[in-house]
Protein backbone atom coordinates (compact mmCIF):
# COMPACT_ATOMS: atom_id res chain seq x y z
CA UNK A 1 0.00 0.00 0.00
CA UNK A 2 1.08 3.45 -0.83
CA UNK A 3 2.18 5.75 2.47
CA UNK A 4 1.66 9.19 1.87
CA UNK A 5 2.83 12.48 3.82
CA UNK A 6 0.93 15.71 3.81
CA UNK A 7 3.20 19.15 3.45
CA UNK A 8 1.01 22.57 4.02
CA UNK A 9 0.82 24.36 0.83
CA UNK A 10 3.98 27.11 0.83
CA UNK A 11 4.62 29.81 -1.41
CA UNK A 12 7.35 27.60 -3.12
CA UNK A 13 4.79 24.89 -3.79
CA UNK A 14 2.11 27.10 -4.93
CA UNK A 15 2.41 26.79 -8.53
CA UNK A 16 3.06 23.06 -8.15
CA UNK A 17 -0.27 22.44 -6.12
CA UNK A 18 -2.10 24.60 -9.02
CA UNK A 19 -0.81 22.72 -11.56
CA UNK A 20 -2.52 19.40 -10.78
CA UNK A 21 -4.69 17.91 -13.07
CA UNK A 22 -7.17 15.26 -12.86
CA UNK A 23 -8.04 13.35 -16.04
CA UNK A 24 -10.73 14.65 -18.04
CA UNK A 25 -13.59 12.61 -17.37
CA UNK A 26 -12.82 13.54 -13.47
CA UNK A 27 -13.00 17.56 -13.87
CA UNK A 28 -16.62 17.49 -13.38
CA UNK A 29 -16.18 16.21 -9.98
CA UNK A 30 -13.10 18.26 -8.31
CA UNK A 31 -12.93 22.38 -7.95
CA UNK A 32 -9.92 23.80 -9.58
CA UNK A 33 -7.00 23.77 -6.61
CA UNK A 34 -6.88 27.68 -6.91
CA UNK A 35 -10.36 27.75 -5.47
CA UNK A 36 -9.60 25.67 -2.29
CA UNK A 37 -6.35 27.42 -1.75
CA UNK A 38 -8.52 30.68 -2.07
CA UNK A 39 -11.00 29.15 0.12
CA UNK A 40 -8.24 28.28 2.23
CA UNK A 41 -6.72 32.14 2.37
CA UNK A 42 -9.94 33.72 3.56
CA UNK A 43 -11.15 31.01 6.30
CA UNK A 44 -8.61 29.78 9.46
CA UNK A 45 -10.80 26.46 9.38
CA UNK A 46 -9.28 24.95 6.33
CA UNK A 47 -6.94 23.30 5.93
CA UNK A 48 -4.83 22.76 2.40
CA UNK A 49 -2.04 19.84 2.37
CA UNK A 50 0.24 18.64 -0.78
CA UNK A 51 0.40 14.91 -0.69
CA UNK A 52 3.49 13.42 -1.25
CA UNK A 53 4.80 9.85 -1.89
CA UNK A 54 6.52 9.30 1.35
CA UNK A 55 9.50 7.22 0.56
CA UNK A 56 10.35 10.28 -2.22
CA UNK A 57 9.54 12.79 -0.04
CA UNK A 58 13.11 12.62 1.61
CA UNK A 59 14.62 12.93 -1.76
CA UNK A 60 15.50 16.58 -3.52
CA UNK A 61 12.59 18.52 -5.02
CA UNK A 62 9.94 15.34 -4.33
CA UNK A 63 6.69 15.94 -6.78
CA UNK A 64 3.33 16.42 -5.25
CA UNK A 65 0.97 13.53 -6.36
CA UNK A 66 -2.37 15.47 -5.12
CA UNK A 67 -3.88 17.95 -2.80
CA UNK A 68 -6.14 17.60 -0.04
CA UNK A 69 -7.97 19.92 2.61
CA UNK A 70 -10.23 19.98 5.20
CA UNK A 71 -11.99 22.37 7.44
CA UNK A 72 -12.45 21.88 11.51
CA UNK A 73 -15.91 23.47 12.57
CA UNK A 74 -18.81 22.84 14.81
CA UNK A 75 -17.17 19.76 16.31
CA UNK A 76 -16.52 18.13 12.66
CA UNK A 77 -13.72 17.40 10.84
CA UNK A 78 -14.70 17.56 7.23
CA UNK A 79 -12.75 16.71 4.48
CA UNK A 80 -13.96 19.14 1.62
CA UNK A 81 -11.55 18.35 -1.24
CA UNK A 82 -9.17 15.22 -2.17
CA UNK A 83 -7.33 15.35 -5.67
CA UNK A 84 -4.61 13.12 -6.92
CA UNK A 85 -3.11 14.32 -10.28
CA UNK A 86 -3.34 11.79 -13.05
CA UNK A 87 -0.58 10.84 -13.69
CA UNK A 88 -0.26 9.60 -9.97
CA UNK A 89 -3.46 7.75 -10.00
CA UNK A 90 -4.16 4.17 -9.45
CA UNK A 91 -1.36 4.02 -6.83
CA UNK A 92 -3.12 4.25 -3.84
CA UNK A 93 -2.54 7.59 -2.97
CA UNK A 94 -6.11 8.37 -2.65
CA UNK A 95 -7.00 5.96 -0.02
CA UNK A 96 -3.67 6.84 2.35
CA UNK A 97 -4.06 10.45 1.99
CA UNK A 98 -7.56 10.00 3.11
CA UNK A 99 -6.57 7.53 6.59
CA UNK A 100 -3.41 9.91 6.57
CA UNK A 101 -6.30 12.82 7.17
CA UNK A 102 -8.57 10.97 9.16
CA UNK A 103 -5.63 9.94 11.54
CA UNK A 104 -4.90 13.98 12.09
CA UNK A 105 -8.18 14.82 12.24
CA UNK A 106 -9.18 12.49 15.26
CA UNK A 107 -6.55 13.84 16.85
CA UNK A 108 -7.79 17.25 17.20
CA UNK A 109 -9.86 17.11 20.75
CA UNK A 110 -12.47 19.55 19.27
CA UNK A 111 -13.57 16.99 16.42
CA UNK A 112 -16.03 14.18 17.31
CA UNK A 113 -17.22 13.52 13.83
CA UNK A 114 -15.52 13.36 10.53
CA UNK A 115 -17.40 13.74 7.28
CA UNK A 116 -17.08 14.15 3.74
CA UNK A 117 -18.63 14.38 0.33
CA UNK A 118 -18.73 13.34 -3.04
CA UNK A 119 -20.75 14.09 -6.29
CA UNK A 120 -23.09 11.57 -6.54
CA UNK A 121 -21.66 10.57 -10.32
CA UNK A 122 -18.31 9.96 -8.95
CA UNK A 123 -18.74 6.10 -8.21
CA UNK A 124 -14.46 5.83 -7.51
CA UNK A 125 -15.24 8.84 -4.91
CA UNK A 126 -17.97 6.49 -3.38
CA UNK A 127 -16.11 3.39 -3.55
CA UNK A 128 -13.16 4.23 -1.72
CA UNK A 129 -14.83 6.59 1.04
CA UNK A 130 -17.28 3.59 1.75
CA UNK A 131 -14.21 1.25 2.12
CA UNK A 132 -12.89 3.26 4.74
CA UNK A 133 -16.39 3.33 6.57
CA UNK A 134 -18.28 5.98 5.85
CA UNK A 135 -21.92 5.71 5.49
CA UNK A 136 -24.70 8.11 4.34
CA UNK A 137 -25.23 11.45 5.93
CA UNK A 138 -28.68 13.42 6.36
CA UNK A 139 -26.68 16.73 7.06
CA UNK A 140 -28.54 19.11 8.32
CA UNK A 141 -27.72 21.99 5.82
CA UNK A 142 -28.60 19.89 2.93
CA UNK A 143 -31.64 21.53 1.19
CA UNK A 144 -32.60 19.92 -2.37
CA UNK A 145 -31.21 17.16 -4.16
CA UNK A 146 -27.83 19.43 -4.90
CA UNK A 147 -26.10 15.88 -6.57
CA UNK A 148 -24.08 15.91 -3.81
CA UNK A 149 -24.25 13.31 -1.17
CA UNK A 150 -22.62 13.64 2.13
CA UNK A 151 -21.00 10.99 4.26
CA UNK A 152 -20.15 10.17 7.95
CA UNK A 153 -17.21 7.84 9.02
CA UNK A 154 -18.71 5.47 11.48
CA UNK A 155 -17.32 5.05 14.68
CA UNK A 156 -15.09 2.58 15.14
CA UNK A 157 -13.96 2.84 11.58
CA UNK A 158 -10.29 2.96 10.68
Amino acid sequence: MAKVSLMRITPETLDECVSLKVANHQKEFVAPNIYSLAQAAVSPIYHPFGIYDADAHYRANPSMVGFVMYGISNARGFILRLMIDEKFQKRGYGRAAMIEVIRRLKLHPEVERIATSHDRKNEAAARLYESLGFVDWKHEARTGDSGERYLILQEGSI
